[in-house]
């Protein structure tokens, strides 16, 4: 079978270089004004302003040209002076001196660094939209997403909703992976009740004849040594496994044993969301990640870029150094409802940044391509999966 390797003299992949990105600059400055808040109260109206520029669909400074914006929901007069200071000259007076006369600047960098590498929504949008070099990824030749949660766990929806929405965005399959048992705060789900979802899936799989697909998954967490809280007999129950990690995720010391002995695991498709970072409130995982990366190339195991806004998680510029490694790789959305289904956009905007191509993406490969190499991974077979050059099916980009 055909494998994607490195070839000796091989260089490197160039660091994807950082994104100019005004509005997240902008919501930034006013999670710098959020933290220095006495109240609640006060933190928690500049927090729902900031989340309100990130998700703008426009440049703001457009809106601070136009003298509208006040008009974005949550968006009051301090919040506007803030972000207008910022569109015309680059810095807020107001903020660095609501730092100063709180003497808080050492908090206020420990919180920026908690917000590199995100994207905002009208910076996703425009990459998505700005033609790629011939091969990379791009909407039209994602096929399904393999990270999203239903009601058997902690998620919103049913299978079938999950799945209907997921037509409706052109997609052709997903993975259901809901958490195992081993996560109880987030309901995580039995083998007994693991059982009775695949017979769900069965049910749904045959009423769709071949017309959509949804796959058998699992996401296992990654314990403190590496190890999971599935069982390697029950992972080969599941068409595949995602493991990731929920726990650990503030620790200072690099955990590179424990990601790597992650991804060695028996059975693991998929390391998940690899960091465990969170948007203004977590770092995630101290790793050699590049070390992390080599096992994953030599073993085939896909490394996630996690969509969910939130998480981003990888992101372009740790991508780049996975896709010189020689990975392969999973784009998702880590959906618990269907709105969050739109998720995946951000990992494809990370992956695009990042120059990684479509062959290399498992989300654009056939339904026998993703079996095969499925079927592989529950062999714990060390062999990195296939990178052949076949044109996924293309639909017009969204």
């Amino acid at each position: 079978m055909a494998t994607h390797r490195k070839k000796a003299g091989d260089r490197p992949a160039p660091a994807a270089a950082s994104v100019a990105d005004a509005n997240l600059a902008a919501a930034a400055l006013l999670y710098d004004m959020a933290a220095l808040q006495p109240t609640e109260r006060s933190r928690f109206g500049y927090k729902r302003a900031a989340k309100a520029i990130a998700g703008l669909s426009v440049p703001v400074a457009d809106l601070v040209a136009a003298g509208i914006l006040r008009d974005v929901p949550f968006v009051g007069p301090s919040s506007e002076r803030i972000v207008s200071e910022f569109v015309t000259g680059g810095s807020s007076p107001t903020l660095e001196a609501a730092i100063a006369r709180t003497g808080k600047p050492a908090l206020v960098e420990e919180q920026r660094a908690l917000r590199d590498g995100y994207l905002s929504h009208a910076v996703m949008a425009q990459v998505l939209a700005t033609p790629a070099k011939e091969g990379v990824v791009t909407t039209a030749d994602y096929r399904g997403d393999f990270q999203m949660h239903s009601t058997w766990s902690d998620g919103t929806e049913t299978i079938q909703t999950m799945a209907d929405a997921a037509m409706n965005l052109g997609h052709r399959c997903l993975g259901i992976t809901d958490h195992s048992y081993g996560l109880p705060i987030a309901r995580g789900i039995s083998m007994e009740k693991a059982a009775r979802q695949w017979k769900e899936i069965d049910a749904l799989n045959a009423r769709w004849q071949g017309s959509f697909r949804v796959f058998k998954g699992i996401e296992a967490n990654i314990l403190v040594d590496g190890s999971l809280d599935v069982q390697p007999d029950e992972r080969n129950l599941f068409e595949f496994v995602v493991a990731s990690p929920h726990s650990q995720l503030r620790r200072k010391e690099q955990q590179t044993t424990r990601m790597v002995n992650a991804v060695k695991a028996p059975g693991v498709a998929i390391l998940g969301h690899p960091r465990g970072r969170m948007f203004n409130s977590r770092p995630g995982i101290s790793a050699d990640w590049d070390a992390v990366f080599a096992q994953a190339a030599k073993r085939g195991v896909a490394i996630e870029l996690d969509g969910n806004w939130h998480r981003q998680d990888i992101d372009y510029r740790l991508a780049a150094h996975a896709l010189a490694a020689g990975c392969i790789f999973a784009l998702d959305s880590d959906a618990h409802s269907t709105g969050e289904l739109r998720f995946s956009e951000y990992a494809i905007a990370h992956a695009r940044l990042a120059g990684i191509p479509a062959e290399r993406v498992i989300n654009c490969w056939s339904d026998e391509r993703l079996e095969e190499w499925m079927r592989e991974r529950r062999g714990n077979s060390a062999k990195p999966a296939r990178a052949r050059r076949a044109a996924p099916v293309r639909r017009t980009p969204r």
